[in-house]
């Protein structure tokens, strides 16, 4: 078998390693900052929203996996929603997840250079960029084993941190270290567990549900299997861990500081121990947060060069992008996913912050369109049980309330409206290559080369 990005023979992976690799591809900055604009929007009621966000991605996980099970595709959700609606449901899926990644790269190593700079503050933004984008295409040139060991490492280091996180506040919850400085009272009526009602929840969605983005990563690793009948209690045990240190982890920041005392600039775990004066906590979670957002960029950054494989091996992206050179290395997909970042680093770093905040809001809210793919395909590709379609439902719904709630409040609003330009877009360039491919079906026999083949 070749590999992610269509390259070295791969390995294949134990169910526990997928989970770990997961975990891996799952936290990063979008929850260590996200969680904070999520506190703001629903107070302590954000507990809710992570849990129905971690229910609603296990069933869209569930559904992916059993697909996976039936029929192992490289391509995985796009090859999925390719068979299940058409040419066009594959070609949108796979530009729309991989627009939506090259965005969230850009922000993620935007974050990452920002962090740097707390110890660095004179070297300029686009410096640090540079050098982790160049790190994280090394990881994925040197190969297979390279980027399973540098993932499951991280996944350790990240669920430790958060951890230590858990094991510090329950120890200035008890009084034995630190120094609180203001009492919290714990929340127990309607008000204070939901003190910006529903309209404060629903916009909470979207940020439970980008905490637990990276199942898609996990889709297209599902195909290294050991035994590929794993998937669903990989994802099963991936999410229930993730749920309870997500869960917990914030539930405790909650009862340290008060929520409306929570920084949207800030995390609200060095927040909660800021407040209790417990030293070195800034360096100490400034390397957390380098570590998490350079191990979900890396993540990304495989799950982008395998989708632009696959879109060229399917004659929806040109061709070259599916050759591979030296050690079976797909360098042209690599080559413009790396050009992707460089684009991504300069709008970080010239737009203005708010406004790139917008875009890569829209871009998590994208993948939620590919996740309402999934269960798409999943009920047209298999016979489902009724079970299995009550759950598919579900899912349909807590994804939907994940997209629609980001209406209800001012920072998520334009990402929303953002979102259904770039789809829009991908559209709009889907018909006009549906008439292309129509043309081209009627013109040249089957097995002829596409559209794509021709304009190299």
């Amino acid at each position: 078998m070749k590999t992610k990005a269509g390259e070295q023979s791969e390995k294949k992976l134990r169910w526990w390693e997928l989970s770990l690799l997961g975990v891996a591809g799952t936290i990063g900055t979008g929850f260590f900052l996200g969680s904070s604009i999520a506190i703001d929007m629903a107070g302590p009621s954000v507990l809710l929203a992570f849990a129905l966000a971690a229910v609603g991605t296990y069933f869209v996980f569930e559904a992916l996996a059993k697909m996976t099970i039936a029929d192992p595709q490289k391509g995985s959700f796009r090859s999925y929603a390719k068979n299940a609606y058409g040419r066009w449901a594959g070609f949108s899926s796979g530009w729309v997840y991989w627009l939506s990644e090259m965005l969230i790269m850009g922000s993620q190593m935007t974050a990452l250079s920002i962090f740097t700079r707390f110890w660095f503050p004179n070297v300029p933004l686009w410096v640090f960029a540079s050098v982790y984008a160049a790190l994280g295409i090394l990881v994925i040139i040197v190969g297979t084993k390279s980027f399973d060991r540098v993932e499951n490492l991280l996944a350790v280091l990240k669920i430790a941190a958060i951890l230590m996180f858990i094991i510090l506040a329950v120890l200035a919850l008890l009084g034995i270290i630190g120094q609180e400085t203001e009492s919290v009272a714990t929340p127990r009526t309607y008000n204070t567990i939901f003190p910006n009602g529903v309209t404060g929840l629903l916009p909470a969605f979207i940020y439970g549900f980008y905490g637990f983005a990276g199942i898609e990563i996990m889709g297209l690793l599902a195909i290294r299997l050991k035994n590929m009948k794993d998937a669903p209690k990989s994802g099963k045990v991936m999410l229930l861990v993730l749920a309870i240190i997500y869960i917990t982890s914030i539930g405790l920041a909650i009862l340290m500081v008060s929520w409306n005392g929570v920084s949207t600039e800030q995390s609200p775990f060095v927040t909660a121990l800021n407040a209790f004066r417990i030293p070195y906590v800034n360096h100490f979670f400034n390397g957390v947060f380098i570590i998490a957002g350079f191990s979900t960029m890396v993540a990304s950054l495989f799950a982008v060069i395998r989708i632009l494989v696959t879109l060229a091996e399917d004659h929806d992206a040109p061709t070259v992008f599916s050759k591979k050179v030296g050690n079976n290395i797909a360098l042209p997909a690599i080559g413009l996913t790396a050009a992707g970042m460089v684009v991504s680093i300069i709008l970080a770093i010239v737009i203005p912050g708010r406004l790139y905040e917008y875009v890569t809001t829209a871009a998590g809210i994208m993948l939620l369109y590919n996740w309402l793919f999934i269960l798409g395909s999943y009920g047209r590709l298999l016979d489902l049980t009724i079970k299995d379609q009550i759950k598919r439902l579900l899912g349909f719904i807590l994804v939907l309330l994940g997209v629609i709630g980001t209406i209800f409040h001012t920072t998520s609003r334009p990402g929303f409206f953002i979102s259904l330009v770039f789809i829009l877009l991908v559209a709009i360039v889907t018909l006009v290559m549906r008439h292309f491919w129509k043309k081209s079906q009627d013109d040249t026999p089957p097995d002829q080369p596409s559209l794509f083949t021709k304009l190299e």
